[in-house]
């Protein structure tokens, strides 16, 4: 047996390294000794058993990624619109305030105008304008998610004295998931955010700019302190352990919709633009 072996491969030599390899997967019938036939399979049924385990591993891993993915977005969506919504509550109270005080403020602007000073009347007027104007709750967009993303990083940016130049111009229906990308656009917000808290209070500031056609694009830009180092892929390296997740977010969603990605730091401002 082992002669007619070595004569076949002698004939085809390109065959030798795939005749080894089978040798050790099919049971023992090219071997003349008992050991080498029992060995053979059990070396054989360790492998399999060895890569099915890997396998399993892997699917574990790949399914509580997904898990956390999908809890991550559940929970951007719940906070977003609860934040929304109580943003909502707070402008109807005080709007209705505003109204039931509505008479009175008519009544002394009257009065004003009987008195001859139509010029104060006027101011008491436009005062009162002004502060109806003030709580009018800004809708950024039709789509609710998005919208309450939105609405909710731009009122932490201001809450810590940051200023945010915000243009925002999205169609009713998207070509991406809308709860996978307001995770793009939470992410980088937050962290413009957080690269505003390390400067000082006349130097923050956010700018914002998201369209729908011709395709659906994202930019938003921030002042940076310091330097940033980017890898390879022109991705920002994280600074400290721990961080940089939202960075490989943005990235993961990229990826999986064929949308693309550039970071830059230019002049002292760092740069996100995204486009699906």
């Amino acid at each position: 047996m082992n002669a007619l072996l070595e004569s076949y491969l002698q004939s085809r030599p390109h065959l030798n390294g795939q005749v080894e390899l089978f040798s050790y997967l099919i049971p023992g019938y090219v071997g003349s000794e008992e050991s080498s036939t029992i060995l053979k399979p059990a070396i054989s049924l360790l492998m399999v058993g060895f890569y099915s385990v890997v396998l399993f591993l892997f699917t574990i891993i790949r399914k509580e990624a997904e898990a956390r993915h999908s809890t991550r977005l559940s929970t951007l969506q719940l906070s977003a619109l609860q934040s929304r919504m109580e943003a909502v509550r707070t402008a109807e109270d005080a709007i209705r305030t505003e109204r039931h005080d509505l008479r009175h403020r008519l009544q002394t602007a009257m009065e004003l105008v009987a008195l001859g000073d139509e010029t104060a009347a006027l101011d008491f007027l436009d005062a009162a304008q002004r502060r109806l104007d003030e709580q009018k709750e800004i809708r950024w967009c039709r789509l609710p998610v998005l919208d309450a993303v939105f609405s909710t990083y731009f009122a932490q940016a201001k809450s810590q004295n940051i200023w945010v130049d915000a243009k925002i111009a999205l169609p009713d229906t998207l070509p991406v998931d809308e709860g996978e990308l307001a995770i793009v656009v939470a992410n980088a917000l937050e962290n413009a955010i957080h690269a505003n808290q390390k400067l000082p209070p006349n130097r923050r500031g956010i700018y914002c700019k998201m369209v729908g056609t011709p395709s659906v694009m994202l930019e938003i830009s921030n002042p940076c302190s310091g330097s940033v180092s980017f890898d390879s892929k022109g991705l920002p390296l994280a600074q400290k352990d721990g961080h940089g997740l939202g960075v490989q977010s943005i990235s993961a969603f990229c990826q999986k919709n064929g949308a693309v990605c550039h970071f830059n730091l230019t002049n002292g401002w760092f740069q996100l633009q995204v486009v699906v």
